[in-house]
């Protein structure tokens, strides 16, 4: 039966098929053991390759000696190996940049879970096909069974030797294609004897160890069950992609939860093999209870790598923290829609919960869910110590909590001792209680537990009869002492884990407030120099450790990112000396994490991480943590995952924001332009049609001298109207590109004014000018020039919006200002139309008119030179309303007194 397909099923396939096409084909050579033909099979599969036609280049081949091998390297280009220093000694390696540089269609690479010597590019060769892939480049390669990462402890357990080199079973199920290549047991020992596998002194000692007959069949049963279950995937994901029949969609999922013990490797390697299996996620559980928060450093460490471990194996691992085990499992199982639940099944006994309490717990709260449970290697001796009190081990007496136990026993049992009288025994107890109370919420479980035998011992030396004696009268004070040191105990206990669980919520808010902090910081920032400053700040303060962002430039090239005030951030010494550009290149080019504790040149001091951003990578976040372990804890990865991703928001937002302004900006710029063109093309076409015009009257026969003469001047006064136009375009130009110098001089006001006026006579005759200055108005300590152009366009812009026969008057002072600083005033003013209504501030803008809808000329830069030209002198210009009508602009600025003339000129006046 033939099913349409979903949509959106096919939209994925396609996608995947083309993140596919982008990619390099892998095809493994896989065997159960060396010697079983896997690097022959594949150098014979790459000659058939070359006959063909396709580029096949020698990466890695390991002949071993064998003829029959080397032969088949015959005719194949073979790819020089990397000479790489290591302790003293020279040791060939795979040349992967030469690989890259050379770039042929297929590369043969022997030998997949081989590790590279230190120094290299990656610590493991299956990194470096991986890259060939992500180049485009198919790799042929070979892969004995015990290689792979979730069968190590199977295969240690059958051969008694456990293999260092292994690959993730991830990068495995991704190959394109994996080939069996197989020999049964008896032929491969013959070979071996033969000397066709080890040369004759390295086979006798193989034969000894690995190369048992038993050994080699469970290895081989283990190859083909490995390939049976690859085959099986590849048949059920054609049946998928056909739409064949209808399937089973189950979303299954595995859970192993794991603890500080040693059976937790087994668990996380069991749980990777079946989840291989039956091809499902699979998560790991990480229950932080109370106890496992009091283990030491070592056993800490030990957990994560573990924690890492399950990740490079591609489990997702969470930890959660609680006080009920199998509470948390189940709950965290029902929240993530999990079917099956790997556990360990313990040998140790607990002398107060029996045996596999856990494992009955589980079964009883567990419904719908399938536990598995994994046996330990060995049986763990029981031990001396109370295994489930760790506060018993390394107590210090003289710690504050046990003081305070003492302290408070001793005032209980002191300010009572002399009252039994009006004191019942009952509230005795009762205060004894409220010290563990108090002591264990204050300090801790150890603390109470110790302050409730101290105060059992206590209430029976000093009131219970006989005194001062631990002798027992009355046998009903046994059961007094035992229900008294049962609650004390229980009352520790409670109180402990409400210590434990504020501890943890104040623990969690801190997290969330510093999450929240940083978020609200980045949202606030405006430029990539304030996302800088911000990420290194906080980001250093929060995971205690010396950051550096790396930001690209418009190459893609990455370099140290500026502060806010566009200056490099400043590196440690040692952030500067481990800084390494090319590896941060690298991260950013291939959006991986690479440097320490990563897969890709794990021996460098620093973390880099990329910024991964929804539209593309944004930059590298760069890390020198003073606490390694610190950093790479479950929790803090987390947070510096959302930290990477805020910062990589935040980022993305300022480029956009920054290229919404570039379009407004050329968006503005184009209205200006048309604003500027539409305005040149009236103002210049009038005065240019005036002269072509009055030219064309020039040349009659029949114009009179006082004709000429008229028209001379007609001709003089559009000369005058183009020339303003252009020297106000060129002093908007120069302005613009900061070429305005101030030249100021102490020369008179009037002069200025009368200068003006007489320069501009032909275009003021048609109205009538006033000007109004006292007799000793001082000097002015202006740029001359300036200001004349100044007042040239206040007095232009009076002609224009004013009729004939109007009132223009110029008027000039001097006066103190609010600021008690000497303030010349200027103040042109007219009895016209006036301003329009809300227009007194718009109407100094750029290309702004005071009536657009009038047939006045001009461009509207007059005004706007007036107020930049007045404002590089330090004053200022406003317009406003004259009064009973009209408009009026008034420029100020300030100035020192001027100079005291000197003693001959006196002498002349």
């Amino acid at each position: 039966m033939i099913e349409r397909p979903n949509p959106d099923d096919l939209l994925v396939r396609l996608q995947q098929a083309d993140e596919r096409a982008k990619r390099g084909k892998l095809k493994i050579f896989f065997g159960s053991s060396a010697g079983v033909g896997k690097t022959y099979a594949m150098l014979a599969a790459a000659r058939r390759q070359l006959a063909d036609g396709v580029d096949v280049l020698v990466g890695v081949v390991e002949t071993h000696g064998r003829q029959e091998t080397a032969a088949q390297l015959e005719g194949l280009i073979v790819l020089p190996l990397q000479q790489v220093a290591y302790r003293g000694q020279t040791l060939l390696e795979f040349d992967l940049d030469g690989a890259l540089e050379r770039h042929p269609t297929l590369i043969l690479m022997d030998e997949l879970a081989h590790s590279n010597a230190a120094g290299s590019r990656h610590p493991k060769r299956w990194q470096d096909v991986d890259e060939l892939l992500d180049a485009g480049i198919d790799v042929y390669t070979t892969l004995n069974v015990q290689h792979l990462d979730s069968l190590n402890d199977v295969v240690g357990q059958v051969t008694g030797i456990r293999v260092r080199e292994t690959l993730p079973d991830a990068f495995f199920e991704g190959a394109d294609d994996v080939v069996m290549v197989d020999l049964p047991p008896d032929e491969l020992l013959q070979r071996l004897s033969e000397g066709k596998v080890y040369l004759p002194q390295q086979a006798a000692r193989a034969a000894k160890n690995f190369f048992r007959k038993g050994n080699l069949i469970a290895l081989r049963e283990l190859a083909l069950r490995r390939t049976a279950d690859r085959v099986d995937a590849q048949m059920r994901d054609y049946r998928s992609t056909e739409s064949i029949s209808p399937i089973w969609q189950t979303n299954e999922r595995v859970l192993v939860c794991i603890g500080a013990n040693a059976n937790a490797e087994r668990l996380i390697r069991r749980a990777a093999r079946l989840a291989s299996a039956l091809r499902s996620e699979w998560q790991v559980l990480y229950v932080e209870t109370p106890e496992l928060l009091r283990l030491s450093e070592a056993q800490r460490h030990e957990v994560l790598e573990r924690i890492r471990l399950a990740q490079s194996l591609g489990a997702t691992v969470e930890t959660v923290a609680g006080t009920d085990l199998a509470k948390q499992i189940v709950d965290y199982a029902k929240l993530h829609n999990i079917s099956r639940v790997i556990i360990g099944r313990s040998s140790e006994r607990h002398w107060f919960r029996g045996r596999n309490s856990l494992v009955n717990e589980l079964a009883t709260r567990a419904v719908g869910i399938d536990l598995v449970l994994v046996g330990d290697d060995e049986v763990v001796p029981a031990k001396a110590e109370l295994p489930d009190f760790p506060l018993f081990n390394n107590i210090n007496f003289y710690s504050k909590g046990y003081l305070w136990a003492i302290a408070g026993c001793a005032l209980v049992t002191l300010v009572l001792t002399g009252l039994t009288y009006l004191f019942d025994l009952a509230n005795v107890v009762m205060l004894y209680l409220l010290v563990v109370v108090v002591v264990s919420a204050r300090f801790g479980r150890g603390e109470g537990i110790f302050a409730s035998i101290l105060s059992v011992f206590c209430f029976d030396f000093f009131f219970v009869p006989p005194h001062f004696s631990f002798t027992i009268a009355d046998t009903q004070y046994l059961l007094t002492f035992v229900i008294m040191l049962f609650v004390a105990l229980v009352i520790a206990n409670l109180a402990a884990n409400l210590r434990f669980q504020a501890r943890i919520s104040t623990h969690r808010e801190q997290r969330a407030n510093r999450q929240s902090t940083f978020s609200q910081s980045l949202s606030g920032a405006l430029t990539a120099g304030q996302i800088a400053q911000i990420t290194v700040e906080q980001v250093a303060q929060v995971f205690h450790c010396q950051v550096v962002l790396l930001l690209p430039d418009r190459e893609d090239s990455l370099h140290i990112a500026r502060d806010q005030q566009e200056k490099v951030m400043v590196l440690t010494p040692e952030l500067s000396a481990g800084l390494d550009m090319g590896t941060a290149q690298w991260v950013y080019d291939r959006e991986t994490a690479a440097g320490l504790q990563t897969n890709t040149l794990p021996a460098s001091p620093l973390l880099y991480r990329p910024l991964r951003a929804p539209m593309r990578t944004r930059g590298v976040l760069g890390l020198l943590p003073s606490d390694v372990n610190a950093l790479f804890q479950p929790e803090q990865q987390r947070m510096l995952d959302t930290f990477a991703s805020q910062i990589a928001l935040a980022l993305e937002r300022v480029h956009f924001v920054e290229i919404a302004q570039e379009a407004l900006i050329r968006i503005e710029g184009e209205r200006m332009r048309g604003t500027l063109l539409s305005a040149l093309s009236h103002d210049l076409r009038t005065p240019v049609t005036a002269l072509a015009g009055l030219a064309n009257t020039l040349n009659r026969a029949d114009v009179t001298p006082e004709q000429h003469k008229e028209l001379a001047l007609a001709i003089e006064d559009q000369a005058d109207a183009i020339h303003a136009l252009v020297i106000n375009l060129l002093d908007m130009a120069k302005l613009q590109s900061g070429g305005l110098n101030l030249n100021r001089q102490w020369v008179p006001l009037e002069e200025v004014i009368g200068s003006v006026l007489r320069s501009m006579s032909s275009r003021l005759a048609k109205h009538q000018v006033t000007t109004s200055m006292p007799f000793d108005l001082p000097l002015a300590q202006v740029d001359e020039l300036l200001i004349a152009r100044i007042l040239s366009n206040l007095l232009e812009n009076a002609v224009r919006y004013t009729p004939a026969n109007s009132h223009i008057n110029i008027s000039a002072r001097l006066h103190i200002a609010a600021s008690h600083q000497q303030e010349m005033e200027l103040v042109v003013s007219d009895d016209g139309p006036g301003l329009p209504i809300g227009m007194e501030e718009k109407i100094f803008e750029r290309f702004t008119r005071g009536q657009a809808e009038s047939a006045t000329t001009g461009i509207g830069l007059g005004l706007t030179l007036c107020r930049e030209m007045i404002q590089a002198h330090g004053g200022s210009i406003h317009a406003e309303s004259n009064m009973p009508h009209g408009a009026k602009f008034i420029v100020r600025w300030t100035q020192d007194s001027p100079p005291e003339p000197p003693e001959s000129e006196l002498d002349t006046i």
